[in-house]
């Protein structure tokens, strides 16, 4: 009988490298896709986001005799995984109304969406779309209008010496507000 040859004792470092290979081949396989799923579920994350106050000028910028003054609303828009910022959404007036107060109506119609503009003359906000005509405060000053209602007044506050509005819009030709 033939002698066998003697097996040489396993080398530790062989082993600590097998078990090292077995270590982090798990952390990747388990890691990767748990870093996947924070992307697609990052609307889910956001849904409840809600949009806030914007600023929209200061209020030094406003005329101490009251006359509205139109300004452009700039918000950051989030849409699912992008978020840009300062994208035009609309726009208001803003009537200073005390020492410390405002009143902010969205510029658009609420009979077919118009774009409204003010008579400086006429002291109020004509819509050259149908005709439509409002009062400074932005009630209906025509009797006769085809309009369902007067302007839409906005929240705002005046805060640090800026003024924040909750933008939003209304539905068209309908004679409550109902926001869109």
């Amino acid at each position: 009988m033939s002698e066998r040859a003697p097996v040489p004792p396993s080398d530790r470092r062989t082993f600590v490298s097998k078990v090292a290979a077995v270590v982090i081949g798990g952390l990747v396989t388990v890691a990767a896709p748990i870093a996947g799923l924070f992307p697609i579920l990052d609307p889910l994350r956001r849904r409840g986001e809600t949009r806030g106050m914007v600023r929209v000028t200061s209020f030094a910028s406003l005329p101490e005799s009251g006359e509205p003054r139109k300004f452009p609303v700039l918000d950051t828009l989030v849409d699912a995984w992008n978020r840009t910022e300062n994208v035009p959404v609309g726009s208001v007036y803003v009537q200073r109304t005390g020492e410390n107060s405002v009143r902010v109506l969205n510029s658009v119609c609420p009979h077919l969406g118009c774009s409204v503009g003010y008579n400086a003359a006429g002291h109020g906000y004509f819509c050259p779309c149908h005709k439509s005509s409002f009062t400074v405060d932005g009630a209906i000053a025509d009797p006769k209008s085809p309009s369902p209602r007067g302007m839409d007044p906005l929240d705002a506050v005046v805060k640090d010496g800026e003024v924040w509005v909750k933008f939003q819009n209304f539905r068209k030709g309908s004679p409550e507000r109902i926001a869109v």
